[in-house]
């Protein structure tokens, strides 16, 4: 008798769970709030594997790493295309070759908001806590900045009051400043977001089978890495910049960031040898391949690094 074997029987579980991630992004059931983009998908690659190989990457690359996780040429031709045109990537021609960077405000703007998603671990606190009172938070946009709301004319920041160049702006606010760090569990469960903690669970639970896979020694091929770790940093950097900055005295008993970000230090440090020999492979420019990775990307998820 013979037998057949379908493509999931003869993929190992690292393979498989790779699958599952890919189905979800096209199903828009990543967790980052909604339906991912290929265009910003593309800001992803660019931030966290080619600016630290030098800047530049072929067309044929991105090809190859849309091409693994199923999306059609014509995608990625008209995200390429709209980037270019709102000055997020330039192009550069080499025969008949394209080769893309990030512009320079891009990579600014990334490598700002990769201190947070590639910070080691939540801020520090010393229990200086500032309270603003206001029956018109909207009108004190400017002196409010870094504060979050409560409700009703309420708002909280850890650490002192921040200088807002304007003491007009601090005119006709209260500000309380409390240093024991005394917090009620109350306030706690204000400051963070329930669809944000549901958003950690899901990548938690999504990802884990694949951290799993890969601990109990299955492998991927270097291009599978890749996406493996575009699509992690894609859904992790996306729900890190829709949370907030807080410490964890100020995060209720049961919040899930902290172990969501576990998994993704871990995940993160399985998938990037391998994946970096895909990009070993990929062009800077005709017959020139990517350089080294700088040391930025050894510093992520380390103590004191970021992006």
């Amino acid at each position: 008798m013979t037998l057949s074997l379908s493509a999931s029987d003869t993929q190992n579980p690292a393979e498989r769970a790779l699958g599952s991630l890919i189905e979800q992004f096209h199903s828009g059931q990543f967790h980052s709030g909604g339906r991912l983009r290929v265009w910003s998908l593309i800001i992803t690659v660019f931030g966290d594997a080619i600016v630290p190989r030098g800047g530049r990457v072929g067309m044929a690359a991105l090809q190859d790493l849309t091409d693994r996780l199923g999306v059609a040429p014509g995608a990625l031709r008209a995200a390429m295309s709209r980037l270019a045109k709102d000055g997020w990537v330039v192009r550069h021609r080499d025969g008949r070759k394209s080769y893309y960077s990030l512009a320079p405000d891009s990579a600014a703007t990334f490598a700002e908001a990769g201190r947070r998603f590639y910070a080691s671990g939540p801020p520090d606190w010393d229990g200086d806590l500032t309270v603003a009172v206001t029956p018109h938070g909207d009108d004190h946009a400017e002196a409010l900045s870094g504060f979050v709301p409560l409700g009703a004319g309420i708002y909280v920041r850890p650490g002192p009051t921040p200088e807002t160049g304007s003491t007009a702006a601090l005119s006709d606010i209260l500000l309380l400043r409390s240093v024991d760090g005394r917090i009620p569990g109350w306030v706690r469960a204000q400051l963070s977001s329930p669809d944000v903690a549901a958003a950690y669970c899901a990548l938690t639970r999504s990802f884990a089978p694949l951290d799993a896979a890969l601990e109990g020694g299955a492998m991927l091929s270097p291009l599978d890495a890749f996406a493996a770790r575009t699509l992690l940093v894609h859904d992790w950097r996306r729900i890190v910049l829709r949370d907030r900055n807080l410490p964890p005295a100020l995060r209720p008993d049961d919040w899930p960031g902290e172990a969501a970000r576990v998994l993704v230090k871990g995940l993160y440090a399985r998938l990037l040898p391998p994946s970096e020999r895909f990009l070993n492979r990929c062009e800077a420019a005709t017959g020139v391949r990517l350089p080294a990775a700088d040391a930025s990307l050894e510093a992520r998820f380390a103590a004191g690094g970021g992006g």
